[in-house]
This record gives C-alpha cells, structure tokens and sequence, in this order.
C-alpha cells in the first residue's frame, strides 16, 4: 500500500481500486466478525465504552468537577476510617474543601451543588468508628489468646 495515487485519477475510484485489489487476492476472507452485523450502531460512543471496560480504567475520572467532588464527599467517612490520627482526618477535610472552594470559584460544565465539609463532623465519625474499631481488636484478641499450658510436671515430685 505504498504506492501513490496517481495524478489522473481521483481519490474516490482509487481507493475503490485498492479495496477491489485486496478483496481479489483474498485478504477481507477471514476476518473476525465477517458476514456478522457491526454492534451498537444505535450508540455513538460504543467504541469509548468498550474501551474503558477492557482496559478496566476508572470512569471517575470523566465526571465533570462537580460531580467528582460530591462522590468524594460521600466516600469521606470511609476513607477518614482509614487514616491513622485526627490530624491527618483534618488535613484531608481541609484539602477537599479547598478543591470545592476552587470549583465553585471557577465554575466550569454543568451546575451542581457541593457543600463544604464541616471537619469537626467528620473528625466526631472518625472518633466513633474508631473506637469501635479498637473494641472489636481488643476483642479479637482476646478471643485469639490461647489459654495459659499448664506447667509441666516433673518426674521427680509427687502430685
């Protein structure tokens, strides 16, 4: 397919010239999907879609600012479950009320509400979860704690 058109003949009846060719000496015979009807001809977007469930990439990232920023107000307490200290759950509050702050300043694709986080209600949940958290490690503990062996007996004492 390296040769090049030539200048009296328009592209149109070319490329039919090429495709013909190539039909001829069998090259369209077995391709996968031959004699079948192409899918999702209703769906433009089919070939994105597709994409995206083969190579398992993560959709979040196609949201709009908005958007993306109300699903990690809903994710929060779970990942605040995560963090070590309250420092930490306050720093990351503090960071995502920041990128909300900057999405409502600039404002950019469809309206959508997002509300600032208060830090002293996440910090609250983040307290009871983790309390019960230590409770139920302290209690599982205590179940995997095998009782005390009992002393070996000597073979020289009585009893």
């Amino acid at each position: 397919m390296t040769e090049r058109k030539p200048a009296n003949v328009s592209f149109e009846s070319w490329i039919d010239a090429q495709i013909r060719a190539a039909h001829d000496r069998g090259e369209f015979a077995d391709l996968p999907g031959a004699g079948k009807p192409l899918r999702h001809h209703e769906d433009d977007m089919w070939w994105l879609k597709e994409f995206i469930k083969r190579e398992e990439l993560e959709t979040g990232a196609l949201l709009p600012e908005g958007l993306r920023l109300r699903k990690e107000v809903e994710l929060l307490p779970a990942a605040a479950a995560a963090l070590p200290t309250e420092e930490r759950v306050r720093a990351l509050v503090g960071e995502l009320n920041e990128r909300i702050d900057a999405c409502l300043r600039t404002h950019t694709g469809p309206t959508v509400l997002v509300r600032f986080v208060d830090p002293d209600q996440i910090v609250a949940g983040w307290h009871t979860d983790r309390a019960a958290l230590l409770r139920r490690l302290a209690e599982a503990k205590a179940e995997a704690e095998p009782e005390p062996a009992p002393a070996p007996r000597r073979w020289w004492r009585r009893g």
